[in-house]
Parts: C-alpha cells; structure tokens; sequence
C-alpha cells in the first residue's frame, strides 16, 4: 500500500488484442483512480498507439520503477526496449514477446514488494510461448514464479457463482487420469481455505461435481465417482470440511443447485467454465487462488474479432480490479483476526466436576 491505497500491477497482455482498450477505458473514469494507484506494465508507445487508434482520452504517466508511481494517475512502467509493430487482432511472436517482457518484469517488482496485487490483461497462450514462459497460461506460469511452492487454483466468479477446477488447461484425453482421490482432496482443501480467507465464507459449502455423464449411473458410464470422487469427500468431511456429491454437471447447473453453494469444484475446464461463461457474459473474473500473490483477470481472451475497433467491454476488467482489491482487503482482515489466537478452554469431558480447565494443553 502507499498512503493507504493499494497499489495494483497490471500488464499489458497482447498487443495485439483489446489489453490496451479495456485498461484505457476503465482508468478513464476518475473513481477507478481514488480506489486505488494504478502500475501498467507496457510501453507507453503502444499504449498511445492504441489510445490514437481509438481516439481515446485517457493519459498516463511514464515511470522507470513501480516505487515511483504517482497517486491519483495512471502509471505506466517502460519495459520494452525495442520498437515493436502492432498488427490489431493479428497473432505474432513479436507480440507475444511484449507480453512476455511485461509478466517478467511485473514478477521481478512484486517480489520486492513493489505492488499489492496483480492484474493481467489477456495473452496469446500460443505466442508468448518461448525459453522464458513454457505454460499452458497465467496460472502455471504465476504459480512456478512466485507461487513460494505452493498449489494454484484457478476459479472462475462473480456476484453469484464461484467455479473452481481440478484439472485447468489440459487436454480432454488426459483428464480422467489426472482425477484422482489426492487431487481431488488438494482442490477442495484450497478452495475451503480460499473461500474462508479471501471470500470471508466463515463455514464454506462446497458442491462437486461428477466427472461423468449421470455421476456414473453407480459405475455403468464409469467408476470415478464411486472409486475416486466420493471416497475423497468422505476424507474431507472427517477433516470438517463441508463438500457435497459428485453431482452430475447439467443437471447442476439446469436447475440452478448452484445457488445453494459457497463454491463448485468441476472436474475439467469446459466443465465448469462453459456453464459459467453461459450465466456470465460480463462481470466474469478469472481468480487464481492458492499462492501468495492475489492475480485476478477478466474471464475473455484477446478478442481479436473486435481489437482495435473501440468495441471491447472493459465490463469483466472492472470486476477483476475490484476483486483483487476485495481479496486483499478480506486477507490484511484474516491475517489481523488470527494473528493472536486465544489459548482455548474447554471442560475435561472425563473429568466429573464443572471445572472450567484454564491450564488445558495447547493443540
């Protein structure tokens, strides 16, 4: 934070596609500025590039390092050294390279605790491909660099619905194999921590889906419901955690069950995300929970179709911005409640007297 607003890294995405638009238009609106101290991780010559090509006001303020942003402005950190070209809605390795430059240099700066949270704009996980970023997307690639060891979980929310996965950018052909009790267990532990530490869900409930068509119909379309998914939320519940199914996924979604739940771990990618994407045109947020650093991003690619034409919706970046500020803001709040637990004290349950027990071993 710096004087008492948190300061939030964004980077530019693909150069290519509408990363600049929905950036330029949200910051536009004077509210976004007293909410909080934005860092773009870019180069200024694209971005007014982009801000002429769609006639756009905006401006910004050029800064060698994060520590220098300006309250109250739109910084924007250089970190392109060479002349690049920019080729609206057009994939190329030159802008993959540009993405690349940003996501590296906005690492290297929250590790030395120069911004609060992190905003990513959309990449070409095809072009940003290369010796320094070898991922299936943000999510492995956040988790390798700044994740301290710890396990990523992609989830997909707004207002109404949080989708978690256990498998994320994998092939069809090798989720059913990567579905196991472990995993299933490790998601789901993840999910409750997240959902009680940056979502402020004191008792979480946590509904999951089956893998197969019908959960299975008991082992006719497949074993993993009864062989892996619910042996796994057996374990879970002894652990107190509150998790419910395998529920079949269309039925699920069709009769709106999910209302009922905190949170829902799907199985796969379009699992999940294809249901959610269907109830969530516009405020949908991309949360990777799990890691040290809070990341959020709007829940739509690069948009090719429509970059450079002043059509994006900078809807979903809003929310992913207020997101990461209501993460940040539920995690300082977690971290002051728990800071100094009480020592518990509890009556010996053996013991026949109604002693209240003061000097009770610690846990």
């Amino acid at each position: 934070m710096k004087n008492g607003k948190i300061l939030v890294g964004i980077t530019h995405g693909d150069i290519n596609g509408v990363g600049y638009e929905i950036i330029l238009k949200l910051f536009s609106e004077p509210m976004m500025l007293e909410l909080c101290t934005p860092i773009i991780y870019g180069s200024p010559k694209v971005a007014t590039y982009h801000r002429k090509a769609m006639e756009l006001t905006t401006n910004f303020v050029t800064i060698q390092k994060a520590d220098e942003a300006v309250e109250g402005r739109l910084n924007l950190v250089d970190c392109l050294t060479d002349e690049v070209k920019i080729d609206f809605g057009q994939s190329s390795a030159e802008s993959g390279k540009a993405a690349l430059a940003a996501l590296e240099r906005a690492m290297a700066d929250y590790r030395e605790g120069l911004f609060d949270v992190l905003v990513t704009a959309p990449i070409n996980k095809a072009t940003i491909q290369g010796d320094g970023f070898h991922f299936p997307g943000h999510t492995e690639y956040i988790q390798e660099r700044v994740g301290e060891g710890r396990e990523a979980l992609m989830i997909l929310m707004n207002d109404v619905l949080r989708v978690a996965l256990v498998t994320t950018h994998l092939p069809i052909r090798d989720v059913a194999q990567a579905i196991t009790k472990e995993a299933v267990m490790q998601k789901i532990r993840i999910f409750h921590e997240a959902l009680r530490k940056d979502f402020n869900v004191s008792n979480p409930r946590i509904a999951v889906l089956a893998l197969n068509p019908h959960a299975g119909d008991d082992g006719l379309l497949g074993t993993e419901e009864r062989d892996i998914i619910r042996p796994a939320l057996q374990d879970m519940e002894k652990e107190g955690v509150f998790c419910f199914g395998p529920y079949a996924a269309d039925g699920f979604f069709g009769n709106r069950t999910y209302e009922h739940f905190d949170g829902v771990l799907a199985m796969y990618h379009d699992q999940g995300l294809a249901p959610f994407k269907a109830l969530s045109m516009t405020d949908g947020v991309n949360y990777t929970a799990g890691l040290p650093i809070v990341r959020t991003s709007p829940d739509h690619g690069t948009a090719y179709d429509i970059a450079g034409q002043g059509k994006a919706d900078e809807a979903s970046f809003r929310q992913a911005v207020y997101a990461a500020l209501d993460v940040y803001r539920n995690r300082v709040r977690y971290e002051e409640a728990y800071a100094h637990p009480l020592r518990k004290q509890y009556h010996e349950r053996r013991d026949d007297s109604d002693k209240l027990k003061l000097n009770a071993p610690e846990e």
